[in-house]
């Protein structure tokens, strides 16, 4: 019953896209004095989401025993500024990436604790 909820699978696939977000910033920060690393950010949510048809999709190899491609897009180089020895990282700019990616995240989570309370209202179980 969850999972046919257009409003959790909603939630679901952001909190998903936060979590793969947030690793990718991660990878960025780490990399903030590798000479030549290009600072990486995934596509937005709306466009990730707009290609969602909530089918069913594995999300590495073997899961669901198939070999189709990751769940998520892979990152895009993101555009900016390059240090002299080539390096595009900006500590800022990921600080306010992790913000908004947090923050869907807990938006996700907030959601999801929100629709179960209805549920569970409906069904005449409140916490």
């Amino acid at each position: 019953m969850f999972d046919k909820l257009e409003l959790t699978r909603m939630a679901q696939s952001l909190a998903t896209y936060s979590g793969a977000r947030m690793a990718v910033i991660a990878r960025n920060v780490a990399n903030a004095d590798t000479p030549g690393f290009k600072a990486k950010d995934m596509p937005a949510f709306s466009e990730v989401f707009a290609e969602d048809t909530g089918t069913m999709r594995a999300t590495r190899p073997g899961h669901l025993m198939s070999a189709s491609p990751a769940a998520l897009p892979t990152p895009d180089v993101a555009r900016g500024r390059e240090a002299p020895n080539g390096n595009s990282v900006s500590l800022e700019a990921e600080m306010v990436k992790s913000v908004e990616a947090r923050q869907s995240q807990e938006m996700a989570l907030a959601i999801y604790r929100a629709t179960s309370d209805v549920i569970r209202a409906s069904l005449g179980r409140p916490r």
